[in-house]
């Protein structure tokens, strides 16, 4: 489960240790995280992490297989936790130490800058291949982090990117060793601390004003 730690002015949520899918248990405690960075005072940035492979692995489709008649509730609560992070009003940092994959990736998007490991480890949107389509939310949210021609790319033929490629892609803005994946992502957090407030905060949402009334709406979120 997600659990919050601060390092300075830079709060590090740590996703956990394994595939870090989109339980609504995790949601809940990834929720009750950004609650308390954004409750918190003064100078601060947030850096999101991980432990062992996977950075995280999308959507719980063994609890959506089982929760069938909560897969309307579900999808709201996945794009309600995208807007938040891409809303927040502070500068976030993804720190990418294993595969992200799927909605993981759509959550690392979500985030102003990305660092990913740069020998191991790929980062994907594979529901071409698994015959998922992407929601309207989903499909502005990348849409809007990612060049035209990556997001193409991406999108319709489910391509793995190791690090390397993502950089030179521009889906992450770094990639680096293992162990400076954390480290990098917290120094580029720490340089943006006092960017913190409202201000950004209003930029986030008018520079992103679509996506988030997409990402927001609840009436018809699988299109």
């Amino acid at each position: 489960m997600p659990s919050l730690d601060r390092q300075e002015n830079v709060f590090v949520l740590d996703l956990g240790d394994g595939e870090n899918r989109f339980h609504p248990d995790w949601i809940a405690a990834f929720g009750a995280a950004l609650d308390e960075v954004e409750k918190a005072d003064g100078p601060r940035a947030l850096v999101t992490a991980a432990t062992g492979k996977f950075w995280s692995n999308g959507l719980d489709l063994e609890w959506l297989t089982a929760h069938a008649d909560d897969y309307h509730d579900y999808v709201v609560s996945v794009h309600q936790l995208f807007a938040r992070v891409l809303s927040l009003p502070l500068v976030t940092v993804a720190a990418l130490q294993g595969h992200t994959f799927a909605a993981g990736a759509m959550l690392s998007l979500a985030h102003d800058f990305r660092v990913m490991r740069a020998d191991r480890g790929y980062w994907c949107l594979p529901e071409a291949d698994i015959n998922i389509p992407f929601t309207p939310g989903m499909s502005a949210l990348i849409q809007s982090r990612l060049t035209p021609r990556t997001a193409h790319e991406a999108m319709i033929t489910a391509r793995r990117y190791g690090g390397a490629d993502a950089a030179q892609a521009g889906i992450v803005d770094r990639a680096v060793p293992e162990d400076a994946v954390r480290s990098t992502a917290i120094e580029l957090a720490q340089a943006q601390v006092n960017k913190a407030g409202d201000t950004v905060g209003t930029i986030k949402s008018r520079m992103y004003g679509p996506v988030l009334s997409t990402l927001r709406a609840t009436t018809n979120p699988l299109g």
